[in-house]
């Protein structure tokens, strides 16, 4: 039998339209406010009035599902949003109806972290016991470290180095990027490591540059989010006349909000307004070497489920 092969992401608003019950969802069925709204639906009018998330995933799982068929291993492939359509209690439901026992699910974030990966397996479970557990489930995660994830992210570093001029590129100061967390989530959990790891194994692959850490996208209210932010090391790295940056967002693999607005716009202005040209390296999206980074990572981790 075919198994399911769920590939899982935060999802997001495929139109204006869809802003409401995407924050909604986000809120824990908490209607956002109208003025949250409005500041919501802003941001997505400045990067093209919609998410590109789900189409830029259903391209990743079509290849997916190509090359691990190259491989010999038969999948069909859905996509899952945690918060955007379609849900994954939805998809689930779908994959039920077409006949499917076994799912491989794939969250589609690098990093294991409870707030992320944690979220998936806790709705993946709930759905399947709802349903009276139809699914064998299979959730593979922890590909930071994986040498064709990693090569790829090399790729793209060497990309965004050749939007600054030849000669200033040797300047040019790295910001490795992954989304902030409230620092009441991570304790005990992996998710600062494996970022750290992933940082430590791309920089292994290339030549000597200047390197940053940075935490974006940082939610609101009172609680301490984990740091330092981009914005912060913005400021440090000017006091110290550096005036070329390229942000690595490693902790996305996909364009988004938090790439087309938070880095493209809202950074890139702050860098401005310091005097520094900020560039960003392309995200991953369904590039050749990260569709086979992740098809490697499954076979490998397939194998060792079938013992």
């Amino acid at each position: 039998m075919i198994k399911a092969l769920l590939l899982l992401a935060f999802g997001g608003p495929r139109s204006l339209d869809e802003v409401e019950t995407f924050l909604s969802h986000l809120f824990r069925n908490r209607t956002p406010s109208s003025e949250q709204l409005e500041r919501v639906k802003d941001r997505y009018r400045k990067i093209g009035g919609s998410s590109p998330l789900f189409e830029i995933t259903q391209r990743q799982g079509r290849r997916l599902e190509e090359r691990l068929r190259e491989r010999g291993y038969e999948f069909k492939s859905y996509i899952g949003m945690c918060y955007g359509k379609p849900l994954i209690e939805e998809v689930l439901r779908e994959i039920r109806e077409n006949g499917h026992q076994e799912i491989v699910a794939l969250p589609m974030t690098p990093f294991r972290s409870k707030f992320s990966t944690g979220i998936y397996r806790e709705k993946l479970d709930h759905g399947n016991e709802e349903m009276g557990y139809p699914f064998k489930i299979q959730l593979i995660e922890g590909w930071h470290s994986h040498s064709l994830f990693l090569e790829a992210w090399v790729e793209r570093v060497k990309e965004g180095l050749e939007f600054f001029p030849s000669q200033s590129r040797k300047k040019v100061h790295l910001i490795f990027t992954a989304h902030s967390l409230p620092e009441s989530v991570i304790q005990n959990d992996p998710y600062v490591k494996d970022f750290r790891e992933c940082v430590e194994g791309i920089l292994r692959r290339m030549e000597p540059l200047s390197w940053h850490l940075a935490f974006q996208s940082k939610g609101g209210g009172s609680e301490k989010w984990i740091g330092p932010d981009v914005e912060s090391v913005l400021i440090g790295l000017r006091k110290i006349y550096v005036k070329e940056i390229l942000i690595v967002p490693v902790g996305f693999v996909s364009d988004h909000i938090e790439i087309l607005y938070d880095i493209d716009l809202f950074y890139r202005e702050k860098a401005n307004s310091l005097g520094m040209v900020l560039k960003r390296a392309p995200s991953l999206n369904d590039s050749e070497r990260f569709i086979e980074a992740l098809a490697s990572w499954v076979e490998n981790q397939f194998r060792e489920a079938e013992g």
